[in-house]
């Protein structure tokens, strides 16, 4: 996942997207629509790595689901990297952060969103992701991520 973040190793992307797809859902049977959203890179990260890492592997999951892939969420502000901060300072820095984009149309309400990231640490990131989805009219949102950080601090249980 490093080499895929901060190394521009963007062909691992595929090979990473189909472990990921290997995982069984929950929800995929139920008869609502299934679609793929990554969490969203600042402009800054992306102008910097040249590709958002999670909207890869999204895009790749989506593929080989054959499920639709949309961008449904966008920054609404940066913030510092979550790479140094503690549980708490996390939870902060991505509160409200994200919000829906307006691709999220009628289609997509009550819909079972996949959320893609690259790494799961304190799960703040997803957290308030999925707080904007629910928002938006998501009915059950699903996060799929490559890799676990372990950190010696629980994950948020929110």
């Amino acid at each position: 996942m490093h080499a895929l973040k901060y190394e521009g190793w963007a062909e691992l992307a595929p090979v990473m997207a189909a472990a990921m797809a290997r995982l069984e859902l929950p929800g995929l049977d139920e008869a609502r629509p299934v679609v793929v959203t990554a969490i969203p890179a600042t402009s800054a990260k992306i102008r910097s790595r040249g590709y958002n890492q999670a909207g890869l592997l999204a895009s790749h999951v989506g593929r080989l689901e054959s499920l639709p892939v949309v961008t449904l969420l966008r920054r609404t502000r940066g913030g510092p990297s979550q790479t140094s901060l503690h549980p708490s300072e996390r939870r902060a820095n991505v509160a409200g952060a994200f919000a829906a984009t307006d691709a999220f149309s009628d289609r997509w309400k009550g819909a079972h969103v996949v959320l893609v990231d690259g790494v799961l640490t304190t799960g703040a990131t997803a957290s308030s992701a999925a707080v904007a989805l629910g928002h938006a009219g998501a009915s059950l949102v699903t996060l799929v991520t490559y890799a676990r950080a372990i950190t010696g601090e629980r994950p948020d249980a929110t």
